[in-house]
């Protein structure tokens, strides 16, 4: 049985609005899953009590006004604006529950949150984040840029053998609680990388940012990215749409 799925374009919204969104959805489905243990069921048994169902997955897509989010597992010291910069430049700032260090999302940034119930697909965290990088790796190769992991770095990375040299064209951040996944990726597009010289990206030291549109040197249609991320995304994990 694959694992029922439903897509959402949220477009334009707050990274805090989104993330309400997202633990309203996340406990929804979790809570499904302590009932349908409590009552005895499998986890891939259906069950004719609606209230027991399979708790169906979401994924949603959202580019978020200016703001910078800083994992639990993150450094406020690698913020370098100030406060008051921030609210200067109209940048909100949450410190949040994924993990992770911090990172900037934006206008021209594609933000997509998996909340999938890896009981349904494969319980592997490491495997989980390695597809959700494909589907960007095989996305940069559809517009024929060469894209790769680097060892111990989270994301996405052109010219990763060059080391400080390296480029991040995605990070990844996410929160699982009994296999069920939440925050996701973000994935540079048009994005203005300006914004990315207000903290260390990713807390990492020396290694730049760019975005498709920077690599490719022209405009690149958010819709279309998106659809091709997406396909990727839905052939990787295999999940049914509904």
């Amino acid at each position: 049985m694959k694992h029922r799925v439903h897509v959402r374009d949220l477009g334009a919204m707050r990274y805090a609005e989104a993330w309400a969104l997202q633990e309203e959805l996340f406990g929804a489905m979790v809570q499904r899953k302590i009932a349908r243990r409590r009552a005895g069921l499998e986890e891939q048994e259906p069950s004719a009590n609606p209230d027991l169902a399979l708790p169906e997955g979401h994924m949603l897509y959202v580019e978020h006004p200016h703001v910078v989010t800083l994992g639990k597992s993150g450094e406020e010291a690698h913020l370098v604006a100030s406060k008051e910069q921030l609210e200067r430049l109209g940048v909100d700032y949450h410190p949040i529950n994924r993990g992770g260090d911090i990172t900037y999302h934006g206008p021209g940034q594609l933000v997509g949150y998996p909340l999938l119930d890896l009981d349904q697909i494969f319980t592997d965290i490491g495997r989980y984040m390695r597809t959700l990088e494909e589907a960007i790796i095989r996305t940069c190769s559809d517009y024929g840029l060469h894209t790769e992991r680097i060892d111990g770095l989270t994301g996405v990375w052109l010219d990763a053998d060059k080391g400080m040299g390296a480029r991040k064209i995605a990070a990844l951040g996410v929160k699982s609680s009994r296999w069920v996944t939440m925050h996701g990726f973000a994935f540079n597009v048009t994005t203005d990388l300006n914004f990315f010289d207000l903290i260390v990206p990713c807390g990492i030291q020396g290694r730049g940012v760019t975005s498709l549109e920077r690599e490719l040197g022209r405009k690149v249609p958010m819709g279309e990215v998106r659809e091709r991320v997406h396909g990727h995304l839905r052939a990787l994990f295999g999940w049914e749409e509904v």
